[in-house]
């Protein structure tokens, strides 16, 4: 039976017309068959949207509202009824969804400040190195400080 309710919820989604569903089960020789009607009902995708009257407006275009819009536009996006003004309500809506936020985000990630001082650091590093290459001093000394600068307390007080 669930089976069937989600057959009929998929016929309802793409506004086919309900059918008559056959459900037998397996109970051996005595087992009845059952017909089950599903009935019709109104999802969003199966009736057209309300559609806007205008006064100076007098076509017989309105005779087809319980027409899903899927059948008047095949390429409905679910912006307007409107085909025209769905296609540009589409277009608009990716241009900045996605082209301005890609563009704007990209540059607003490339100029962020430096995260953790990385760039700093390896500036700095640099010009320790010219610094100390032009003096004629290795690059890595073995003491980080200089020891003759190092007071020491004398050896008989400790």
């Amino acid at each position: 039976m669930a089976a069937l309710r989600r057959l009929a919820g998929v016929q309802r989604l793409l506004g086919l017309p309900a059918r008559a569903a056959r459900a037998v089960s397996s109970g051996g020789p005595a087992s009845s068959s059952a017909t089950v009607q599903v009935p019709p009902a109104s999802s969003p995708a199966q009736v057209a949207p309300p559609r806007k009257h205008h006064d100076d407006d007098d076509d017989d275009d309105d005779d087809d509202e319980g027409v899903s819009v899927f059948m008047k536009n095949p390429d409905y996006h679910g912006f307007d009824p409107d085909p025209v003004v769905d296609v540009w309500s589409m277009r608009v809506a990716f241009f900045f969804g996605i082209s301005i936020t890609i563009v704007l985000g990209s540059t607003f990630v490339c100029y962020l400040p430096d995260y953790g001082m990385e760039e700093w650091s390896r500036r700095e590093a640099e010009r320790k190195i010219k610094e100390r290459e032009a003096q004629g001093l290795p690059v890595l000394d073995s003491n980080y400080y200089d020891p003759s600068k190092i007071v020491l307390p004398p050896e008989d007080e400790e």
